[in-house]
Order: C-alpha cells, then structure tokens, then sequence
C-alpha cells in the first residue's frame, strides 16, 4: 500500500461499462456534465459496509471485525481555482443543493432533526481542509452524488458519503496522507454532525481489502486481514425501519451509559487522577483481561438503573461537572442511565470478537468454524437486544425467520432499525433469501411493486475507498 493515498489511483477502464459501478459513473458523470456543463476531472468511491461483530465496542476503545460490501458512495469531481463548493446529488429525492465559499462551511443540525444528507460531505470536506497545511489556500469543488448503499439502514451510507467527500477534498488539493491517517481524521470529522461515533466505519471504508473481512484496532488505528472459511455467504437483509443516528438521543446515551460505567468501575477500583474515559483505557492501566473486567463490571455496578445524581455522589462531581466531562448535550435532560447492562454488553461482545477472529485464523474444518461463528453472532444479537436494548421488533423478527436456517443472524450497524446480517452457506443462501422474500417482504404492501433484491441480498467482503481517472 503506497504512503499517500493520493498516489493510489484507478483507471476508470478498470470499471466494466456494464456492471453496476460502471453503470453509476457512467450516469453520474453525464449528471455532472448536464448540472455544471463540464465534465469531471475524478471521481471517489467508498464502499458501505456491514459489521460481522463487534457492535457498540469501537468507541469503547475495543476492536470490531467488519467487511466492505460492494454496495457504495460515489462523487464526481471538478476542481476550480476560487474556493467555492457546489454540492448536488443526482437522487431527484435530495433535491436540495448547497453552495458556500471554503472559509465559510457551517454545519446546522437541528435538535431531533435529521442533517440535511449534504452535511456529510461538509463533514469531509471541512475535515480535510482544516488540516492543509497554513497558509494553503484550498481548491474550489463542483461535487455530484450518487450511490447505492441504503440510508439509514445500519450498512455505514453516512460514513462512506464523509469519507468520499474528504478523498475528493484530499486528492483535489494535493494532501499528502495515509489511508490510516485519513480514517482518524473522517472519524473525527463525522463528529461534527453531532454522532459520538468510534471509527470503525471510517477504517473499513478506506483499509478494507478484497476478500477478506478485517480485524480493526484502534488507539492507535491498526488493522489485520480475516480469512473467513471456505463456503461461507453473509446475506444482508432490511427490516425497512430506519432510524438516523444523528437524530435521535439513543446513540449517544449509550456512548454516555459506557463513559459513566466506566468511571464508576474506575472509582471502584481507586483508580483517580488520570484520563481512563474507555474500557480499554481502564483495562490497560489494571493490567487484566477482558474476564476480569467483567467479573469487575459485576462487582461495581448495581443491577437497576443509576439515576444522574447518585452517579454525581459516587464520582463526587456536581450534576454540571459531570454534563460537562461525560454526557453530550443533546441529552443533558436524560435522568436515567443503565450502567450495569450496557457495560456487560460491550466487554462480552468484545470477547466475542476475539473469539470471532480466532476462529477464522485457525485452521480447524470449514462446517465446524461456521456454526461456531453462527453461533457467536447470534449471542451478539440476544445481547444487542436485551443488555444493550437497541434492536427493533422488525430486526427481531428477521432473526427468528432466520433461526434453524442461517448459522446465525444478528442486528448490524447502531440498530434500532436498519439491517440483520446472517451467516449462510452457499449451499442454502438461495433458500435463504427465498424464505425471507416470501414470509418477510413479499408481505410487506409498502413495498409492493418494488425489486426485493434492493432490500435482501448476499454481499462478499470488497475493497476499499478508491480515487478514479480517466487516465493514470
């Protein structure tokens, strides 16, 4: 892999005219040339992708094991010497455009509204230009969207349209960095649409590798090819509820519920004094493993729910001190907080990844590696449920369908609606999705009518985010 991914390019040649990528270029760039009347000097695409385990662990300091999907977001571009920035996007449904001057890019969310889908290329690109290096004056953009990763569907669309924007931003003004260092900054960048999110999304999009899922660290970001076995096909299917992450208080209550557990269980152990905000911060300063901590998680919190001010005595912090350091503030108001089953949650799911990735390096028999990790996954899903309460009646009723004939299913992505994503073979993927057609969508009148390959298909692990031109 090249040091600066802005040497790391692909001929357009490279996408046959034909196939699903070619075709959405194709389309996009005649967009473009009929929106701007001038055609486009690159383009960027970034894979959505879906998280084989690993959930609500990443901003927990802990690692995940997701795939890119061939499923993706990708922007034209033509570069101009003023700073302005034009936004389109060829979706008739998004049909507000934006246009600003570089220096003047705000990003307005309102409480309990979603952003306008724009905001997300604001996110990468102001990301990208805050970090030129002084006294650059950055490139005007004239940026076109198109893609086919659902919204809002748990399969990282939001993500991978921050990612596409900051590439753009990168390659358009000559920025020397790596992909890693590019997935910290679009982690860092999504936070200005107000998500508390951990960087798995961002990683994957720009480290992912074709045919393998990957083991993702972070702190710092790292990342290892996972071999998954022989015969083994992940099918994707919608529960057609959607839920924007950005909109609603529930995301970041967890990401709170997790701060909080940990500074009680920090405290519990006298550990003071020091930056321990994580559970994996918390665990490498005791030096034990994941079974001690949970074993502590149970020790140190109490089962039913801690209200705000009891969390304020046992830290020793006023209601304002403690809003400050560790609760975000569109839910300043929020009273209630689970710290006992949110903790467990994620230190047992972080097992699970281990041992999810464990297995994929071993080199035990295809049938048996594949139960075991059916099985992990469906656990991950009981925990999603029950400790962590983000699934949704709708995720819940795609995986009891899918019991007895995937390996295993689990909700993928924040929940709350969005996607299930299940372990099959290539032996019975077909009667698979067939079953859900029929007992699931084909039910459905909201979507009567329309192509039910959109909402349930199988994907294989694909490669990164790319830089696109004409010529190379």
């Amino acid at each position: 892999m090249s040091k600066h991914i802005s040497s790391e390019l692909t001929s357009i040649e490279h996408f046959h005219q034909e196939s699903p990528e070619g075709i959405h270029i194709q389309n996009l760039s005649q967009f473009f040339t009929d929106t701007f009347k001038c055609e486009p000097d690159f383009f960027t695409l970034v894979p959505g992708r879906v998280n084989l385990i690993g959930e609500h662990v990443d901003y927990c300091g802990y690692s995940v094991c997701p795939m890119a999907i061939k499923n993706s977001i990708i922007l034209a571009v033509k570069t101009f010497p003023s700073d302005v920035i034009k936004i389109v996007n060829i979706d008739p449904n998004y049909g507000h455009s934006y246009r600003n001057n570089a220096d003047q890019l705000r990003i307005e969310v309102k409480p309990g509204k979603a952003p306008a889908w724009y905001c997300y290329v604001l996110c990468g690109i102001k990301g990208v230009l805050e970090a030129l290096p002084s006294g650059q004056k950055p490139v005007g953009l004239s940026l076109a969207v198109t893609g086919n990763v659902p919204q809002a569907s748990g399969l990282s669309s939001s993500s991978a349209l921050v990612c596409a924007a900051a590439l753009a931003t990168v390659y358009a003004n000559k920025l020397d960095i790596s992909r890693k260092s590019l997935a910290n900054l679009c982690a860092k960048a999504e936070q200005y649409i107000g998500t508390q999110g951990g960087g798995m999304d961002q990683a994957i999009a720009l480290l992912a590798t074709t045919g393998s899922a990957k083991h993702i660290y972070f702190n710092p970001l790292r990342s290892e090819d996972v071999q998954l076995p022989d015969g083994c096909v992940f099918v994707i299917a919608n529960s057609l509820s959607e839920l924007n992450k950005a909109e609603t208080h529930h995301y970041n209550t967890r990401v709170a519920e997790c701060c909080l557990a940990n500074q009680v269980m920090a405290k519990f152990r006298n550990v003071v004094g020091i930056d321990v905000n994580r559970f994996s911060e918390l665990q490498e300063k005791l030096g034990v493993g994941l079974s001690e901590m949970i074993e502590l998680a149970k020790q140190a919190l109490h089962e039913k729910p801690y209200m705000k001010q009891e969390i304020c005595t046992v830290l020793g912090l006023t209601e304002s001190e403690l809003n400050t350091k560790f609760v975000p503030q569109n839910i300043w108001q929020t009273n209630e907080f689970k710290l006992r089953d949110r903790a467990l949650h994620v230190l047992q799911e972080a097992q699970r990844v281990d041992i999810f990735c464990g297995i994929c390096r071993e080199q035990m028999p295809a049938e048996k590696a594949l139960k075991q990790l059916g099985k992990l996954m469906s656990k991950s899903h009981e925990s999603l449920k029950t400790l962590y309460e983000c699934s949704h009646p709708e995720l819940d009723r795609l995986v009891a369908l899918s019991d007895g004939i995937a390996l295993g299913c689990r909700l993928t992505g924040a929940g709350w609606g969005g996607c299930v994503v299940a372990l099959t073979t290539k032996d019975t993927v077909e009667s698979y999705i067939k079953m859900l057609k029929e007992r699931f969508y084909e039910t459905n009148p909201t979507i009567k009518g329309k192509d039910l390959n959109m909402f349930v298909f199988a994907t294989e692990p694909s490669g990164g985010a790319q830089i696109i031109v004409k010529h190379i």
